[in-house]
């Protein structure tokens, strides 16, 4: 019994391994994918639901990416608040930096 668990461990390890190291080889084709790397890595780092992608940009050495966030939630749903997070990833879709950029309520208009 201990031997199967140790197959299966194995087993796993190896998966996770292929997995990983694929991670690291993948590139971010096109706007549509750095948008939703972007969005998974920033909302595991800010804990924040994210709402959408107000712009992508081609950078130099990967994506620059606009992350609107639903900071605080409220009732009504139109009075909350929401941030933008410039973010900006490489060309494996990895996260190097972002910065909140705007912070703003949900009913309020663009200046």
């Amino acid at each position: 019994m201990s031997e199967q668990r140790d197959r299966r461990s194995a087993s796993a390890a190896k998966s996770t391994s292929k997995r990983t190291s694929g991670a690291k080889a993948a590139r971010v084709d096109g706007p549509e994918e750095a948008a939703r790397h972007a969005c998974r890595s920033l909302a595991r780092l800010i804990d924040h639901q994210t709402e959408g992608v107000s712009a992508v940009r081609r950078a130099e050495d990967g994506w620059l990416v606009n992350v609107d966030v639903l900071e605080v939630p409220r009732i009504p749903d139109t009075t909350s608040l929401l941030a933008t997070y410039a973010v900006e990833i490489d060309t494996g879709g990895r996260l190097l930096e972002y910065e909140r950029i705007r912070r703003y309520r949900r009913g309020a208009r663009d200046e």
